[in-house]
């Protein structure tokens, strides 16, 4: 009871600390209604009389520091965050200091930097109070090295251009940054999912500012209040992208102020929340500690509240049996109607790498004993599930082709009665006798044996799967090299639907059409996820193949968002052009691959207490295992 009053009390007080410092702004709508209610809900900085920044840096000097490009407008409000490390008595005695002295001291300079002076010394002249970076690199252009590449070169330059900033900071980039292209859709927004590449490449190239920058932002979205159609999903919910937006400022018509304006899944076609957005966070949050060695990020209280909110809505009861994450069709990367609703790999994934890193940065409090015992009791359950009933292999296929159905009793081999005839018939041609992968979802009576990428690729980084599963999948990409590879890296999914089940399954989606987008479509972002598997595995090869390929193509065609075709002989017929993801991911392939033991910063290695726990499970002699009954319940989240 008192963690949740604590945490009340918390999101209370930062939404009254923004605004106490802020000019309230409605919420920015395309309808622009019921601008009293949403105005609780701005997240703002003040641009005095400033036109909005944009994304079209082809002005930049690309030789100069990063730090001296960040301010394109400015802002001189303290952010809502900055308050949560404070005390009540501290907080309420900046808010006067802050309250007296804010109009007087409220002034630009030329080179950007504002001239906040308190009489405690908390912050001096010219400096901002709220930022305690590590030592960022000198220059985010890398210099030319032997090992660098025109290619390389050009992928710095268009990720930079792609950075967004707000108040006077980067805080993401936008998903696509094609000059020629009219109809931008949703491609100019920051999106969760899409900036974890661009912000490993920066963490490996040293540049922090950003990836913190984005980490505090997107956290202040959380605390949204968040309504479609008059109901609001679970606290903890991540928003998938978010634009900043500069309006008029009321009241004042010379002058402007810059919003950012989320978007949780309630304007995203199909109206699917992110499963996955607050799981990414979590990942980028620890790789941040990891690679500049910032821990104070991780420790403030806001972001461990936020931590703890995202992982309640994961770990919430339900009707569910399995220890898997139950979500509907497209709240991942694939994010239209693919047939994954139900238990997919990708989020089962990306849950147990999320829980790996969450443990690692909680902090041990009284008022956390709960969600820990809550967090390693599922991490063992998931664990053994994923890889007990999701592996497949040629021994295991013949396994469910002998399967005896419509079995009732706790020691059932069949447990979740899968017939035979399910096996699709490609699988039996395609399976290598060496090799094998983790299936795409599992549900009662229902296996989907596609091949799905990411799944299996951060199953490797997670240690979701075992070691010899983990050389077993990396087998069957080299066995299945023509299929998987071809002529880009990576198909999202393999087989692609096609037909009947085609027209079923997707509802005849124009855009997944056969061996296009979500439905077979080859994407180079997956680069990353394959380079980091790869180096874990100390199979570097197989991602230096890859990286070959993509490096004759990518740059020649303009960095495609995805590619068509079984063979991915063609550009995606409506790819984006310049995708920064696709930029990032071969970014950041190439950085791990010149200095693999970078790579440590970004995976997990399998726990012992795991392990162990898992081997007692195994273990025929355990009566718990006879009843099918893994853990007792003994925690209330």
């Amino acid at each position: 009871m008192a963690t949740g009053i604590s945490e009340m009390s918390f999101h209370a007080t930062t939404r009254l600390y923004a605004q106490h410092f802020c000019t309230a702004s409605p919420f920015i709508s395309p309808l622009r209604k019921n601008a009293k209610a949403n105005q609780r809900r701005s997240l703002h900085a003040r641009s005095w009389g400033i036109s909005e920044k944009t994304h079209n840096f082809q002005n930049i000097n690309l030789s100069q520091p990063f730090q001296s490009r960040k301010k394109f407008t400015e802002c001189h409000c303290q952010q809502a965050s900055d308050i949560a490390n404070l005390s009540h008595d501290e907080a309420n005695s900046t808010w006067v200091q802050d309250a007296v002295n804010k109009v007087s001291q409220v002034l630009g300079s030329t080179n950007g930097k504002g001239a906040i002076e308190f009489e405690n010394g908390s912050a001096k002249h010219g400096e901002d109070p709220t930022l305690v970076m590590p030592e960022p690199a000198k220059d985010l252009q890398p210099k030319k090295t032997r090992g660098s590449s025109l290619v390389e070169d050009e992928a710095w330059r268009l990720l930079v251009e792609s950075m967004v900033y707000y108040c006077g900071g980067p805080v993401g980039t936008i998903a696509a940054n094609d000059p020629l292209d009219s109809n931008k859709l949703n491609y100019d927004q920051v999106f969760i999912r899409d900036f974890i590449p661009s912000g490993i490449a920066f963490l490996l190239k040293g540049e922090y500012e950003i990836v913190r920058n984005f980490i505090l932002h997107t956290l202040q979205l959380q605390s949204w209040e968040k309504t479609m159609d008059c109901h609001s999903p679970g606290q903890g919910l991540m928003p998938a992208s978010f634009k900043v937006r500069t309006v008029p400022l009321d009241g004042d018509e010379n002058a402007t102020e810059e919003v950012l304006d989320p978007d949780f899944g309630e304007a995203a076609i199909g109206r699917v929340a992110p499963v996955d957005s607050g799981l990414w966070w979590i990942i980028l949050l620890r790789a941040y500690g990891k690679c500049s060695g910032d821990l104070s990020v991780q420790e403030r209280i806001d972001v461990q509240t936020g931590i703890k909110m995202i992982l309640k809505l994961c770990l919430a009861d339900g009707f569910d049996m399995f220890p898997t994450l139950l979500v509907t069709d497209g709240s991942c990367m694939i994010d239209r109607r693919m047939g994954i609703h139900g238990h997919p790999l990708e989020i089962q994934a990306l849950f147990y790498s999320a829980l790996m890193c969450a443990r690692e940065m909680l902090a041990p409090e009284d008022g956390s004993a709960d969600l820990i015992r809550a967090l390693n009791n599922r991490l063992i359950a998931l664990s053994f599930h994923i890889r007990e009933y999701y592996w497949v292999d040629m021994k295991k296929l013949n396994e469910i082709y002998r399967y005896k159905t419509e079995e009732y009793s706790y020691d059932a081999v069949n447990k979740f009665n899968i017939y035979p005839d399910q096996i699709p018939p490609w699988l039996v041609e395609w399976m290598p006798s060496k090799g094998g992968f983790l299936i795409g979802n599992l549900q009662p009576a229902h296996m989907d044996f596609r091949f799905f990428s990411l799944g299996n690729l951060w199953s490797i980084v997670s240690s979701l799967a075992t070691t010899q599963q983990s050389h077993a999948i990396l087998d069957l990409i080299e066995t299945k090299w023509s299929d998987l590879v071809a002529q880009m890296p990576l198909k999202i999914c393999y087989p692609a639907l096609e037909g009947q089940e085609w027209r079923i399954i997707t509802g005849s989606d124009p855009k997944n059409t056969p061996w296009s987008y979500h439905n077979g479509g080859s994407w180079p972002t997956l680069l990353w996820q394959l380079t980091v598997a790869c180096i874990k595995m100390n199979r570097p090869e197989i991602a230096e193949r890859a990286l070959e390929i993509a490096e004759k193509r990518l740059s020649i065609d303009k960095w495609p968002e995805y590619y068509d075709t079984k063979s991915a002989r063609f550009i995606g017929k409506q790819a984006r052009l310049y995708q920064t993801w696709s930029i990032a991911g071969y970014l950041v392939a190439k950085l791990l691959l010149e200095k693999p033991d970078l790579a440590k910063t970004l995976w997990s290695d399998e726990d012992a207490e795991i392990l162990n726990a898992l081997n007692v499970m195994v273990d025929p002699t355990n009566p718990r295992r006879k009843r099918g009954k893994v853990l007792k319940k003994t925690y209330i989240v």
